[in-house]
């Protein structure tokens, strides 16, 4: 029985260890150190369907500064195609997002921002338009 015995721990042991991947050697130079870093960011990078999934389920605040010195924030609620206006008294109002062909549209009864690029006219209810740009 002791015979038997032997023979089957060593085996137990010998295949215990199977399928465990060898440890890494840890880098010994600065360069080794930077090729592995770069390995490391290189390997969990986005794909293109990442990053515009990232982009439609995050709110964007954009700053805007306009020819009638109002300081608009715009939160740009993508995954509910609306956009939240503050002005710099605190007010707040929500747009709902339009079709449009290009650039962006965002209206609510008497209040619109539409715009392309950093560009925009903000309407606000019972004043003249004014244009704006993004700055930050």
């Amino acid at each position: 029985m002791r015979h038997v015995a032997v023979p089957l721990l060593l085996i137990v042991l010998t295949l215990g260890g199977c399928g465990e991947p060898e440890p890494q050697e840890a880098p010994t130079s600065g360069q080794e150190v930077r090729a592995r870093a770069l390995e490391a960011q290189t390997a969990r990078r986005l794909t293109g369907a990442e990053r515009q999934q990232r982009r439609q389920d995050r709110v964007i605040r954009t700053v805007y500064l306009c020819n009638n010195s109002e300081r608009l924030s715009v939160d740009f609620d993508n995954s509910r195609d609306m956009a939240t206006v503050r002005n710099s008294r605190g007010e707040a109002v929500d747009l709902f997002e339009e079709a449009t062909s290009d650039g962006l549209w965002y209206r609510a009864s008497g209040y619109e921002l539409r715009g392309e690029g950093a560009q925009a006219r903000w309407t606000a209810d019972g004043r003249e338009p004014t244009d704006c740009r993004a700055i930050d």
